[in-house]
């Protein structure tokens, strides 16, 4: 399985494992069937997820407004969907 799905032809669906309190924020790579991601923040009063939503909004090019956690708010292991990206890794391919 792979650590990302198209939900149609614009929408990216992200598996991931977050790191919070990381010396440096960014995407480590794929960790088992999820991509790793470190953060800076603490995972306290929403901070983490906050920075996780900005740092994706750069890495692919859309407003924070378009990256949203489908699942795992409180957890490590979060699902997120990012609506229409600009940009794309490497390691993704478009649809």
């Amino acid at each position: 399985m792979t650590f990302y799905h198209w939900d149609g032809n614009e929408d990216l669906v992200l598996s991931m494992h977050v790191q919070p309190r990381a010396s440096q924020a960014g995407i480590v790579g794929v960790y088992g069937d999820r991509l790793k991601v470190k953060i800076t923040a603490a995972p306290v009063n929403g901070q983490a997820n906050a920075d996780m939503c900005k740092l994706f909004s750069g890495v692919f090019g859309v407003a924070k407004s378009q990256v949203t956690i489908r699942s795992g708010y409180t957890n490590r292991n979060k699902s997120i969907c990012i609506k229409s990206p600009k940009k794309l890794p490497n390691i993704i391919t478009p649809p």
